[in-house]
């Protein structure tokens, strides 16, 4: 997570965007050697079977969430697409969790949603993701698209986000051994969510240098969060459950990634389209260009926009780009803040040292 975004700019910027996936190749490879090698197999005795129909129900529901989130980016939540993949996914929510009531051996094991420690640690899990993380994308094509940095000179620029993840993820690896865990989970999303209202107020003449208290701070509440969180998952459960609960918190994670970037993506899609349709009649000749100029701005194709334009509005209309951009971000660096704030006080509330089957380390 800290040095990702300038590994991604080296990649992208020295061969080509398609290594980002490339890399994770031979890493994976080495990873499955050293597992073999170093890692004694283990068996629980009475082990679960795979809970199938759980597994087809859940990822039905959330893929058609997150398709819905996506089509309504493009459109809107009228689309009849969009409302058919919304009310297949609260169907197959309500199917899922009839059929896990019904199942022995359900795929979530009821009994830790009984924990509050347990519960809250989801919470902060899927704040974390679907807040600060999710924000990353948009944070890099700010960077890109409207500041014209390379991809590793965006890279570069996060590392103030690393460089706060460093540091405190160190200071907080060793406090979550002598005090409540609530209190690094609980102010570490608060942080973030600061951090993420520091940085609006972003416009058409900002620097990126707008950004940096807000990306050091996000990036100090990452890692007073990460450290103690992982040890949350599990600290609940008897260690023979560990590979369980530890799969519920990381599920909870990529589905806040998941529905935090759909989610936003569709309100930033959503107020440069209005915020586009508002101010285009203040330029003589482009009024029926609006759609056009919206998209561009969305899929960062603006300079391919501008040259089909006559060149005595490009630049009124690169500057409307560029309002349109800020002022969709803005928007949603609200809305990730709130889910941060709102996921830190939950956390601060359910986070009990009591619950804990062993002290966190």
């Amino acid at each position: 997570m800290a040095i990702g975004p300038l590994l991604g700019g080296v990649l992208t910027t020295g061969l080509s965007w398609e290594w980002i996936f490339y890399v994770n190749l031979p890493i994976g490879a080495i990873a499955v050697a050293i597992t073999l090698v170093k890692v004694a197999e283990s068996r629980q005795p009475g082990a679960r079977h795979p809970d199938w129909p759980g597994f087809v129900l859940f990822t039905a529901a959330v893929s058609s969430l997150v398709y819905a989130l996506i089509q309504s980016s493009h459109d809107s939540f009228s689309d009849p697409v969009g409302i058919a993949c919304l009310t297949a996914a609260f169907v197959l929510m309500i199917a899922f969790v009839v059929v896990e009531l019904r199942t022995a051996q359900a795929m979530f094991d009821r009994s830790l949603f009984r924990k509050p420690t347990f519960t809250g640690g989801l919470v902060a899990a899927f704040g974390l993701s679907a807040s600060i993380l999710s924000m990353l994308l948009y944070l890099v094509l700010y960077l890109q698209d409207v500041l014209g940095y390379s991809a590793l000179g965006a890279g570069m620029r996060l590392l103030l986000i690393s460089a706060g993840i460093l540091v405190v993820s160190t200071i907080s690896g060793r406090l979550s051994s002598r005090m409540p865990v609530r209190f690094l989970i609980g102010p570490g999303l608060l942080l973030i969510g600061g951090g993420l209202l520091w940085i609006r107020g972003l416009n058409a003449s900002s620097d990126w240098t707008h950004l940096i208290p807000g990306m050091i701070m996000s990036g100090a509440g990452l890692g007073l969060v990460n450290p103690p969180l992982a040890s949350t998952a599990v600290g609940v459960v008897q260690p023979a459950h560990a590979g369980m609960a530890s799969g519920i918190n990381s599920t909870f994670r990529q589905i806040g990634i998941a529905t935090g970037i759909a989610l936003l993506g569709t309100l930033f899609s959503s107020k440069i389209k209005s915020y586009v349709t508002d101010h285009i009649g203040a330029i003589p000749g482009v009024g029926d260009f609006g759609p056009q100029i919206s998209t561009a701005v969305q899929s960062g194709t603006v300079t391919e926009a501008l040259g089909s334009l006559p060149p005595e509005v490009r630049a009124p209309v690169k500057d409307l780009a560029t309002a349109a951009f800020t002022s969709g971000l803005n928007e949603i660096l609200l809305v990730a803040a709130l889910i941060a704030l709102v996921a830190g006080v939950v956390s601060l509330a359910t986070i009990h040292t009591k619950d804990f089957v062993q002290a966190p380390s």
